[in-house]
Protein backbone atom coordinates (compact mmCIF):
# COMPACT_ATOMS: atom_id res chain seq x y z
CA UNK A 1 0.00 0.00 0.00
CA UNK A 2 1.49 3.40 -0.96
CA UNK A 3 2.39 5.87 1.77
CA UNK A 4 -0.16 8.57 2.45
CA UNK A 5 0.92 12.03 1.28
CA UNK A 6 1.44 14.32 4.25
CA UNK A 7 1.11 18.08 4.16
CA UNK A 8 4.01 20.19 5.34
CA UNK A 9 3.51 22.44 8.36
CA UNK A 10 3.38 25.44 6.02
CA UNK A 11 0.70 23.78 3.89
CA UNK A 12 -1.36 22.88 6.98
CA UNK A 13 -1.11 26.46 8.26
CA UNK A 14 -2.11 27.82 4.85
CA UNK A 15 -5.07 25.44 4.70
CA UNK A 16 -6.10 26.47 8.22
CA UNK A 17 -5.96 30.14 7.23
CA UNK A 18 -8.07 29.48 4.13
CA UNK A 19 -10.54 27.46 6.17
CA UNK A 20 -10.83 30.21 8.79
CA UNK A 21 -11.36 32.81 6.06
CA UNK A 22 -14.08 30.76 4.38
CA UNK A 23 -15.84 29.92 7.65
CA UNK A 24 -15.68 33.51 8.90
CA UNK A 25 -17.12 35.06 5.73
CA UNK A 26 -20.76 34.17 6.44
CA UNK A 27 -20.56 35.55 9.97
CA UNK A 28 -18.83 38.80 9.01
CA UNK A 29 -21.35 39.34 6.22
CA UNK A 30 -24.39 38.53 8.39
CA UNK A 31 -23.13 40.50 11.39
CA UNK A 32 -22.35 43.54 9.26
CA UNK A 33 -25.81 43.34 7.69
CA UNK A 34 -27.42 43.24 11.13
CA UNK A 35 -25.25 46.16 12.30
CA UNK A 36 -26.26 48.29 9.31
CA UNK A 37 -29.97 47.41 9.56
CA UNK A 38 -30.84 47.42 13.25
CA UNK A 39 -34.53 48.33 12.84
CA UNK A 40 -35.17 45.74 10.13
CA UNK A 41 -33.27 43.04 12.04
CA UNK A 42 -35.10 43.78 15.28
CA UNK A 43 -38.45 43.78 13.45
CA UNK A 44 -37.58 40.38 11.97
CA UNK A 45 -36.67 39.09 15.43
CA UNK A 46 -39.93 40.44 16.87
CA UNK A 47 -41.97 38.81 14.07
CA UNK A 48 -40.18 35.53 14.79
CA UNK A 49 -41.25 35.78 18.44
CA UNK A 50 -37.83 36.54 19.88
CA UNK A 51 -37.96 38.03 23.36
CA UNK A 52 -36.16 41.40 23.74
CA UNK A 53 -35.26 41.96 20.06
CA UNK A 54 -32.91 44.92 20.78
CA UNK A 55 -30.84 42.82 23.20
CA UNK A 56 -30.79 39.83 20.85
CA UNK A 57 -29.73 42.16 18.02
CA UNK A 58 -26.72 43.31 20.07
CA UNK A 59 -25.77 39.72 20.93
CA UNK A 60 -26.15 38.65 17.28
CA UNK A 61 -23.96 41.50 16.03
CA UNK A 62 -21.26 40.80 18.63
CA UNK A 63 -21.23 37.03 18.07
CA UNK A 64 -21.44 37.19 14.28
CA UNK A 65 -19.40 40.26 13.37
CA UNK A 66 -16.79 40.23 16.14
CA UNK A 67 -16.68 36.44 16.26
CA UNK A 68 -16.23 36.28 12.49
CA UNK A 69 -13.44 38.85 12.57
CA UNK A 70 -11.73 37.10 15.48
CA UNK A 71 -11.92 33.81 13.60
CA UNK A 72 -10.50 35.37 10.45
CA UNK A 73 -7.60 36.94 12.35
CA UNK A 74 -6.98 33.88 14.50
CA UNK A 75 -7.70 35.58 17.81
CA UNK A 76 -8.61 32.98 20.46
CA UNK A 77 -9.50 30.63 17.61
CA UNK A 78 -10.46 27.61 19.70
CA UNK A 79 -12.75 29.61 22.00
CA UNK A 80 -14.30 31.54 19.12
CA UNK A 81 -14.86 28.27 17.24
CA UNK A 82 -16.67 26.86 20.25
CA UNK A 83 -18.87 29.97 20.55
CA UNK A 84 -19.68 30.07 16.83
CA UNK A 85 -20.40 26.34 16.81
CA UNK A 86 -22.86 26.74 19.68
CA UNK A 87 -24.33 29.77 17.88
CA UNK A 88 -24.88 27.63 14.78
CA UNK A 89 -26.74 24.98 16.77
CA UNK A 90 -28.80 27.57 18.67
CA UNK A 91 -29.83 29.37 15.49
CA UNK A 92 -30.57 26.08 13.74
CA UNK A 93 -32.96 25.10 16.52
CA UNK A 94 -34.57 28.51 17.03
CA UNK A 95 -34.68 29.92 13.51
CA UNK A 96 -34.49 26.99 11.08
CA UNK A 97 -36.56 24.20 12.62
CA UNK A 98 -39.69 24.47 10.45
CA UNK A 99 -39.06 21.16 8.68
CA UNK A 100 -42.21 21.53 6.57
CA UNK A 101 -40.25 24.18 4.64
CA UNK A 102 -37.52 22.63 2.44
CA UNK A 103 -35.51 25.87 2.58
CA UNK A 104 -35.49 25.71 6.38
CA UNK A 105 -34.32 22.09 6.25
CA UNK A 106 -31.35 23.19 4.13
CA UNK A 107 -30.53 26.07 6.51
CA UNK A 108 -30.83 23.73 9.50
CA UNK A 109 -28.41 21.22 7.98
CA UNK A 110 -26.04 24.03 6.86
CA UNK A 111 -25.85 25.20 10.47
CA UNK A 112 -25.27 21.65 11.72
CA UNK A 113 -22.47 21.17 9.16
CA UNK A 114 -20.84 24.48 10.12
CA UNK A 115 -21.01 23.45 13.79
CA UNK A 116 -19.14 20.27 12.83
CA UNK A 117 -16.43 22.35 11.19
CA UNK A 118 -16.17 24.46 14.33
CA UNK A 119 -15.74 21.34 16.46
CA UNK A 120 -12.73 20.43 14.30
CA UNK A 121 -11.37 23.95 14.52
CA UNK A 122 -11.79 23.99 18.30
CA UNK A 123 -10.06 20.61 18.58
CA UNK A 124 -7.13 21.23 16.23
CA UNK A 125 -6.72 25.00 16.31
CA UNK A 126 -6.41 27.54 13.55
CA UNK A 127 -2.80 27.03 12.52
CA UNK A 128 0.09 29.44 12.87
CA UNK A 129 -1.02 32.12 10.39
CA UNK A 130 -2.80 34.12 13.09
CA UNK A 131 -2.60 37.51 14.70
CA UNK A 132 -1.35 35.73 17.83
CA UNK A 133 1.60 34.30 15.95
CA UNK A 134 2.74 37.84 15.17
CA UNK A 135 3.15 38.37 18.90
CA UNK A 136 5.02 35.13 19.58
CA UNK A 137 2.02 32.90 20.29
CA UNK A 138 1.48 29.90 18.05
CA UNK A 139 -1.33 27.38 17.42
CA UNK A 140 -4.19 29.82 18.15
Amino acid sequence: MPARAELSASQRDGAALLGRALMSAIFIWAGYGKLMSPAATQAYFAKAGVVLPPLVWIVAVVVELLGGLALLLGIQTRLVALILGLWCIATAITAHSNFADADMQIHFMKNVAMAGGFVLLAAFGGGNHTLGSLFGRSRA
